[in-house]
C-alpha cells in the first residue's frame, strides 16, 4: 500500500466512527480532481463503498454546488469535498447536515497537506487544544487583535458560542474541514472596528506579495491596501460580501502557511478573519462568498 493510502486509511480510522456499511460519495472538481481520484481510489482500497462526482469548478468560496451535485450528496452517510473552492458555508452543507450526513470540506488540498502537513498533526492533541480555545472564545464577549506596528482591530462576539473544529468526526451529521485545528465564531455584525494588517495569506489569492492593511468600520471592509488588497475587494463584491463575518485561531501544531487557506488558518500563532456568510454557522449574514484572511503572529487581548 502507497503511504498516501497509509495515510488515508489511519484517518478515517483514528478521526471517525464508521462501520464498512457507510456510503461515502468523494465530491470534487476540475481543478482538484487528480487528488480527489486518488482519495477515493484508497478509499475503496481499504474496501469502503464509495462514489465519485466531478463539477465544474466554482469561482469563489461559500459559492453554491450546482444542484445536481447538491442532490447528490444527499444519497450517502457520508461526503468528503475536495475541491478548489470552500463548501463549507454553503446551503448544500447545511441541507445535508439536517438529514443527519457528515460533510467534511476540504477547499485547496493537495497531496502534500496528507503526506507532510496537517493531516500528519496528532488529532487527539489538536482535539484536546481546539477545544479549549473554544472555551476561552465562550467565556470573553470581545477580543483585540494587535498586528503590525499599530493595528488595532476590535471585535465583539458577546455570547456567541464558538465551534469548535477538531478534525475528529465520531457522530453523524457532523461537518468541518480537514485538515483542522481552529476555534471560530460569528462576531456580532456591524459592530467590528479598527484595522488589521494581513501578512499570511487570503483564500482565492494564496500567500499575500507583501502585507496589506484592512481597514472595517462598524464591521464593513471599507479599504484595502495594495494590489492583494484590490483582489480581495473584488473577490468581496460591495454587498454583504464585505462583512466581517468570523474570527477564527489556529489550533493545528502540525499545519504550515503555504498559502493554501486550508492549512494556513489551522497553523499555530496565527489568527484568520473573514467577510461573507456566517448564517451557517451562527451569524446573521448570507451572502454567495466566504473569503479567509489570515495573519500570523497577532497579540490577542481577551475582553469581559
Amino acid at each position: 500500500m502507497s503511504q498516501f493510502a497509509t495515510i488515508v486509511k489511519g484517518l478515517i480510522s483514528t478521526n471517525f466512527s464508521l462501520d464498512k456499511s457507510a456510503s461515502i460519495l468523494v465530491l470534487t472538481d476540475r481543478s482538484t480532481e487528480n487528488v480527489g481520484r486518488k482519495f477515493e481510489g484508497a478509499l475503496r482500497a481499504d474496501e469502503w463503498n464509495t462514489d465519485l462526482y466531478v463539477m465544474e469548478d466554482r469561482t469563489k468560496s461559500g459559492e453554491e454546488p450546482p444542484s445536481e451535485a447538491a442532490n447528490r450528496m444527499l444519497n450517502f452517510d457520508m461526503v468528503f469535498c475536495l475541491t478548489k473552492h470552500s463548501l463549507t458555508h454553503t446551503v448544500a452543507r447545511k441541507q445535508a447536515n439536517a438529514k443527519d450526513i457528515s460533510v467534511i470540506t476540504m477547499p485547496g488540498i493537495t497531496e502534500d497537506m496528507f503526506l507532510n502537513g496537517a493531516l500528519r498533526a496528532d488529532y487527539g492533541r489538536v482535539e484536546r487544544e481546539t477545544k479549549e480555545m473554544t472555551g476561552k472564545l465562550n467565556a470573553h464577549q470581545q477580543v483585540t487583535i494587535y498586528t503590525g506596528e499599530n493595528h488595532k482591530l476590535t471585535i465583539p462576539i458577546g455570547k456567541r458560542q464558538g465551534i469548535a473544529s477538531t478534525g475528529v468526526f465520531k457522530e453523524k451529521g457532523m461537518s468541518g474541514n480537514l485538515p483542522s485545528g481552529e476555534a471560530y465564531i460569528a462576531p456580532l455584525e456591524e459592530k467590528s472596528e479598527g484595522t488589521i494588517e494581513i501578512n499570511g495569506s487570503i483564500a482565492g489569492i494564496g500567500l499575500v506579495q507583501e502585507p496589506i492593511v484592512l481597514t472595517i468600520k462598524k464591521g464593513r471592509l471599507i479599504d484595502a491596501t495594495g494590489g492583494d488588497g484590490e483582489k480581495l475587494l473584488a473577490l468581496l463584491g460591495r454587498e454583504n460580501g464585505r462583512l466581517l463575518c468570523e474570527l477564527g485561531i489556529g489550533t493545528n501544531h502540525a499545519a504550515r502557511i503555504t498559502g493554501k487557506i486550508l492549512e494556513d488558518e489551522k497553523a499555530y500563532q496565527t489568527v484568520h478573519i473573514a467577510f461573507g456568510s456566517n448564517h451557517t454557522f451562527g451569524g446573521t449574514i448570507e451572502s454567495n462568498v466566504h473569503i479567509d484572511c489570515v495573519t500570523k503572529h497577532p497579540r490577542l487581548e481577551w475582553d469581559k
